[in-house]
């Protein structure tokens, strides 16, 4: 198989070009023949034109790969090495939704072949791997895992906006169903990794690495929440604490903040859920769940508190919004815990008026049901900085000053203007 891609007489197909999959499918292509498959035709257009839908890689990422886009399973057949990147979100309830991986796996169970290899990358709990998706593949096929074709797991690492921790720069953890998969995945991931490579005891320890990553920061995340409500309490700033605390070389530098996105806000759910079904319950990774789903809530009372003791009329009152996708300098608006922080505000009446210089107004609007404001007001009662784009790091007293009320109160939540504003009240996490 190796020697096959290395001559492109075979050729290697991603699933999935969202987030994670399609800076891996244009780094393969970079040294053998490869298929981007996705059920999207309108993001199989945009591709084929060297637009990324998520607006991560420009027009140059596409130079030099020898790619073919397509949503044709004709296409896909001539593929005999998958690697499977579709995104596992949680439902309503934050059960595990495993329809885009299972969906996936009955993709390739009508294409595989006698001898070929699939590895999965998108984020599941330990098990799910053997137990769901390779049932799917064995049933639909006809082929069995190992005997047939082999298989394998090998957590993505793609952090969205980070433009140093690149796919070739970060250690790969692989895993492969026997010895001859483990060796065969750890050598064509080495086409494309420098930082070098992991091999994993088996799939199951390379599922469970993953997942611990985003459960680890949650929690220390969740500890920093905490710590904010408290020290909020006591009158004191909690990013000075933690500037104090950090001088020590084994404080961990975690900040507080809103938990959202595609990773961290959803893969401690898919540890629990399979604690749960093995008889145990967890406490301290929902004790970390907890705090972080309830700060969306907390923010919008704190503004609340504020308005009511300055403006009498809650009806009347105006918040901006600044920033809504779930992180700095990156479009990607799943799972953003500052709609949540919206809906929290409506919910108590007040006009809400939203800004963020990389977000889409029609996919928030198809998302959530709002838009942003094309033009703002002078006169908010309050501003709440939820996501620091860079292109608001170089705001100033003054600006904020020019579009609030005297007695506006400037919500910071990540810090960032911390000593800069004068004019109004500031608060932060």
């Amino acid at each position: 198989m190796y020697q096959d891609l290395l001559n492109k007489n075979k050729k290697l197909a991603v699933i999935g070009l969202g987030y994670v999959g399609l800076p891996i499918a244009l780094e393969f292509a970079k040294k053998i023949k490869v298929i981007g498959f996705d059920i999207n035709a309108s993001r199989i257009n945009m591709l084929r034109n060297h637009i990324d839908p998520a607006k991560e890689l420009g027009p140059a990422s596409f130079d030099g790969c020898d790619i073919a886009f397509t949503s044709d399973l004709e296409v896909l057949k001539q593929a005999g090495f998958f690697i499977v990147a579709v995104p596992t979100p949680v439902d309503d309830h934050n059960t595990p939704d495993l329809e885009p991986v299972l969906k996936a796996s009955e993709t390739i169970g009508k294409v595989i072949k006698e001898g070929d290899y699939v590895v999965f990358e998108s984020t599941v709990y330990p098990g799910c791997t053997e137990e769901d998706c390779l049932p799917v593949i064995e049933k639909l096929s006809g082929l069995k895992n190992v005997i047939n074709f082999k298989t394998g797991y090998s957590p993505e690492r793609i952090n969205p906006g980070d433009k140093e921790h690149t796919l070739s720069k970060i250690v790969k953890v692989v895993s492969g169903c026997d010895a001859e998969s483990l060796d065969m995945i750890a050598r064509v991931y080495e086409l494309v990794v420098t930082a070098g490579i992991h091999k994993a005891s088996s799939i199951k320890v390379a599922e469970a690495a993953k997942i611990i990553e985003n459960t680890q920061r949650d929690l220390n995340i969740a500890l920093m929440n905490e710590l904010s409500i408290i020290f909020d309490r006591m009158g004191i700033n909690t990013y000075e604490v933690l500037e104090a605390a950090g001088t020590k070389w084994n404080f961990l530098k975690f900040q507080p903040g809103l938990v959202g996105g595609h990773c961290i806000g959803v893969d401690p759910y898919y540890l629990t859920y399979k604690s749960r079904e093995l008889g145990y319950d967890s406490q301290v990774i929902l004790a970390g769940r907890v705090i972080n789903d309830g700060m969306a809530g907390y923010v919008a009372k704190k503004l609340l508190q504020h308005i009511i003791q300055h403006n009498g009329n809650v009806k009347d009152a105006k918040v901006l919004v600044m920033g809504v996708t779930f992180k700095e300098n990156v479009c990607d608006i799943r799972n953003s815990k500052v709609a949540d922080v919206i809906k929290e505000l409506k919910s108590f009446s007040l006009n809400v008026d939203i800004t963020d210089p990389c977000a889409d107004s029609d996919e928030l609007q198809r998302e959530y049901g709002f838009s942003l404001t094309p033009q703002l007001a002078a006169d908010y009662d309050a501003v709440l900085v939820t996501v620091p784009h860079s292109s608001y790091r170089n705001l100033n007293d003054a600006y904020f000053a020019g579009i609030t009320k005297p007695t506006a109160v400037i919500a910071d939540l990540k810090g960032t203007f911390r000593g800069k504003i004068s004019s109004r009240e500031y608060w932060s996490l």
